[in-house]
C-alpha cells in the first residue's frame, strides 16, 4: 500500500490547526502533508481548485472533500473505524454534505483565528 497524499492550505488557520492534529495522529508516518499555499507548491490538480477542497491520494486516486477526510482517517489507526464507516455510500453523503455547508462559513471561522 502507498503513502497517502493529502494536499492542504498551509495560510488557513484552520487548515494548519487540522493537519497539525493529523500530523500528531500520524505516529506511523503514514501519510505525506503537503502544502499548497507557497505560489511555486506542484499541484497534480489546479491549485485554486486544491486550496478550495480538501484532497488527497489514496492507492493512486485523488479524492476531494468528505472522501478526501476519509481516506485521511483510514491511515491514522485512532480514526480508522470512522474512515471505514465513511465508505458507506450514504454516509459519505451526509458527510460531504456537511462538508460543504463547512465551506460556507470557512471563511468567517478563518478570521477568528487570524491574530488581529
Amino acid at each position: 500500500m502507498s503513502k497517502l497524499t493529502i494536499w492542504y492550505d498551509g495560510a488557513c488557520p484552520l487548515c494548519i490547526r487540522e493537519i497539525a492534529l493529523m500530523q500528531r495522529l500520524d505516529r506511523r508516518g503514514a501519510i505525506d502533508f503537503v502544502d499548497i499555499a507557497p505560489d511555486d507548491a506542484v499541484c497534480p490538480l489546479d491549485r485554486q481548485l486544491m486550496l478550495a477542497r480538501f484532497h488527497a491520494r489514496e492507492d493512486g486516486v485523488i479524492l476531494s472533500g468528505a472522501a478526501a477526510f476519509a481516506a485521511m482517517w483510514r491511515a491514522i489507526p485512532l480514526l480508522k473505524p470512522l474512515g471505514f464507516v465513511a465508505r458507506n455510500a450514504f454516509i459519505l453523503s451526509l458527510l460531504e454534505s456537511l462538508y460543504l455547508r463547512f465551506l460556507k462559513l470557512r471563511p468567517r471561522l478563518q478570521k477568528l483565528l487570524v491574530p488581529k
